[in-house]
């Protein structure tokens, strides 16, 4: 099957990667010559370099690279079967990416956008023949990350979700389905991650450097936010916090925050511009944590309670399966526990009470308990429940 993928910066190059690896021809396509260029010569010098270390075979590279074409022509992508669009996140300029694919590819052609928040409906009104547009998120790095987010649009055919499902299996990849709502799962349910470790910065209870540690070392995650945050940089992060904000009618709960978009207006984008929250400059001296456990403790509890209710309203409001959702964060964003078991673990009326106790002291709505967390609470149930 011959794959198009729209879209040549580092997230189109890796779909290309995995669907190449999975044996297609694959048509990259970017209308910037010195993109198509700048995404070749990164590809073939990432894969030549994972060869002189043992990684994978000189033979294996060159097969690779022999089914991949980069290009700027247009009607290069013509036969795909599947064309996959990552490009910038702009509706206006993924509708009139779609338009197009659907003038030049088959009408069995599937068309699928990498959208991380915005509308796969809306994307999809764009085209004649909707019934075969949806959603494919794939998370960056796509060659290492293993969950793929597959999102119907409200127009999409079931055939087709089917479809997608069982080839981004035969990919080696996870998917799970979710409803076209903003963020889907992963982008949705982990707004808190980012979203209360800015909130505790603010109030200053703990300094950067201790929140991290005390969701790395107590909290058992892999990055503390605010490394996080400087690894994706700010301009993708802050863009995806505001456009989850402003697609879920300016909910308070997806408030962005003032200390992120400060660095976002300095150009301080993190480890891509040198500096974030922490420096990356050569002498830098970034501050110390301080490793008091019980702070710590306090932090990872708040962070880990909010992250829950993200999750527990998500399946509240049928935006994915229980085990999806879990399944999404620990493949997704690597979490060391999927939400809802770690609910289960905590207590759940624990969490319920915390969330309460913080929506009295703060009277804030977006503190407010998930309506199924509370009824679960006080019935006692769990989310694994053996009947379950």
């Amino acid at each position: 099957m011959k794959i198009g993928v729209i879209g040549s910066g580092a997230m189109g190059t890796g779909i290309a990667q995995v669907a190449a690896e999975a044996g297609h021809t694959v048509v990259v396509y970017d209308k910037y010559p010195k993109a198509i260029e700048k995404a070749a010569g990164n590809l073939t010098k990432v894969l030549y370099n994972l060869a002189a270390k043992g990684k994978r075979s000189i033979e294996s590279v060159e097969s690779l690279l022999g089914r991949i074409q980069f290009t700027t022509d247009f009607e290069d992508l013509g036969g795909a079967e599947l064309a996959i669009e990552a490009v910038v996140e702009d509706l206006s300029v993924k509708k009139e990416v779609f338009s197009a694919l659907e003038a030049l590819l088959g009408p069995e052609a599937i068309l699928a956008t990498n959208t991380s928040s915005l509308s796969v409906t809306s994307i999809a009104a764009s085209c004649e023949h909707s019934s075969r547009v949806l959603g494919i998120h794939f998370f960056n790095p796509a060659p290492l990350m293993q969950l793929v987010e597959i999102v119907p649009a409200l127009q999409t055919a079931p055939e087709c979700v089917e479809e997608a499902k069982k080839m981004i299996t035969a990919w080696k990849k996870v998917p799970v389905i979710a409803k076209d709502t903003p963020g889907f799962i992963v982008n949705r349910v982990a707004r808190p991650f980012y979203g209360e470790a800015l909130r505790i910065l603010e109030e200053g209870l703990a300094d950067i450097a201790t929140i991290d540690w005390a969701m790395k070392a107590i909290g058992g995650f892999r990055m503390g936010p605010f490394e996080l945050m400087d690894y994706i940089g700010h301009d993708v992060n802050y863009t995806v916090t505001e456009t989850v904000f402003r697609e879920f009618f300016y909910d308070p709960r997806y408030k962005p925050s003032f200390s992120q978009k400060r660095l976002v207006d300095a150009g301080f984008l993190g480890r891509k511009s040198g500096r974030g929250f922490y420096d990356y400059g050569e002498k830098a001296v970034n501050p110390e944590p301080q490793k008091d456990e019980n702070m710590g403790r306090e932090i990872v509890w708040r962070i880990v309670c909010m992250l829950i209710n993200e999750a527990a309203d998500a399946l509240y409001l049928n935006v994915a399966s229980r085990e999806d959702i879990d399944l999404a964060m620990t493949k997704g964003v690597n979490y060391p526990k999927g939400l809802l078991a770690w609910a289960d673990e905590y207590g759940i009326q624990l969490c319920v009470n915390a969330l309460d106790r913080l929506h009295g002291e703060y009277l804030e709505d977006r503190y407010r308990c998930s309506p199924l967390l509370r009824k679960m609470g006080r019935t006692g149930r769990r989310f694994y429940d053996r009947e379950s």
